[in-house]
């Protein structure tokens, strides 16, 4: 079998980097800029404290998804369409592309633009952070994946690679228990601090906790519920967010089982001057509640910061500042 990785990210590198290092033969195609960066060979840390190294097969060029059986797909929710164009011409008849992205409908979006073509919908529990050429699994976590067929084939190779995959039935439900974490994604990149930093601060949690309890109330709406991901459930969660300090140290202790130096996405994209995919993500949260007649005005806001941070306006945030531009959103009086 052949794999390759399209749109070779942090994801994108840290996956397909354990893959290759297990032996199995993957390409990756990225930017230009990633492609010089891992030229002399890539770093893998995991969770379990193992460290990998490998040189990968690094292209540019986007021909080379003829050659492949598994196209894994990585790239922003946002460039689907656009990545989906340059696949339909390329890939085998017989090729399976499996999406994972953040958002809600990044498999649909690659369904609907390579009809004839096995899409298998996916996501990655894990964050993963990047240091030029070293990749680190920052938190636990797994990939989820739609139920397939393909799984025969595949589950093994990603199993000996150290990324199993869990396969799931109820993606869609999956798909907005993610979302509701990738909530915090927002409120860390206008944080300007590492995740756990910014989680151990009560009024950054007070934030995530109105984004997650209006989205909460927005999918309510429509079915199906989030699926349970983590130990309490989506609304407990919610709720314990809002707790004092040393509460929450003593209940949400795995919430803060993160490295250090773990950052989110988005705020990764914020500094390097990228766009971000808070359309995608609490802009999803908008897009229901506007399905449902309804409006859904934290997230609103947030996804407005975001875009001004993009642009350099306002760019970072105390909690306490943040909480007071949420909580006037929401109506909310303390």
């Amino acid at each position: 079998m052949t794999i390759c990785v399209f749109g070779a990210g942090s994801i994108g590198c840290y996956v397909g980097g354990r893959l290759a290092a297990s032996g199995a033969p993957v390409t990756f195609v990225g930017r230009a800029s990633m492609q010089e960066q891992v030229s002399g060979g890539i770093r893998l840390s995991g969770r379990d404290g193992r460290t990998l190294c490998v040189t990968p097969e690094f292209t540019t060029d986007p021909a080379v998804v003829s050659d492949a059986d598994l196209v894994i797909v990585t790239v922003k929710s946002g460039a689907n369409k656009q990545v989906a164009e340059q696949l339909r011409p390329l890939l085998a008849t017989d090729s399976v592309v499996l999406n994972l992205q953040n958002g809600l409908h990044g498999g649909a979006d690659l369904r609907a633009g390579l009809p004839g073509h096995r899409v298998v919908t996916g996501m990655v529990g894990f964050n993963v952070v990047r240091d030029g050429a070293s990749f680190q699994q920052t938190t636990a976590g797994e990939i989820m994946a739609a139920t397939d067929p393909m799984w025969v084939r595949y589950a093994g190779v990603f199993a000996a690679a150290g990324v199993p995959v869990e396969q799931r039935s109820d993606m869609e439900a999956v798909l907005r228990a993610k979302l509701l974490l990738n909530l915090n994604n927002a409120i860390n990149a206008l944080s300007g601090l590492p995740l756990r930093a910014e989680l151990e601060d009560r009024d950054f949690r007070r934030c995530l906790s109105l984004a997650q309890g209006e989205a909460l109330r927005v999918m309510g709406a429509s079915k199906p519920a989030p699926a349970k991901l983590t130990p309490v459930s989506p609304g407990v969660m919610a709720r314990a967010l809002r707790l004092p300090d040393f509460l929450f140290r003593r209940l949400g202790g795995k919430v803060l089982a993160i490295d250090p130096t773990a950052r989110s996405s988005m705020a990764d994209d914020l500094v390097a001057g990228r766009p971000t995919e808070v359309d995608w993500i609490n802009g999803a949260v908008v897009d229901l509640a506007r399905e449902a007649g309804a409006d859904a005005p934290v997230n609103a806001r947030l996804v407005a910061l975001v875009h001004d941070a993009e642009r350099a306006i306002h760019p970072q945030w105390t909690g306490a500042e943040l909480y007071a531009q949420l909580a006037t959103a929401a109506k909310v009086v303390d």
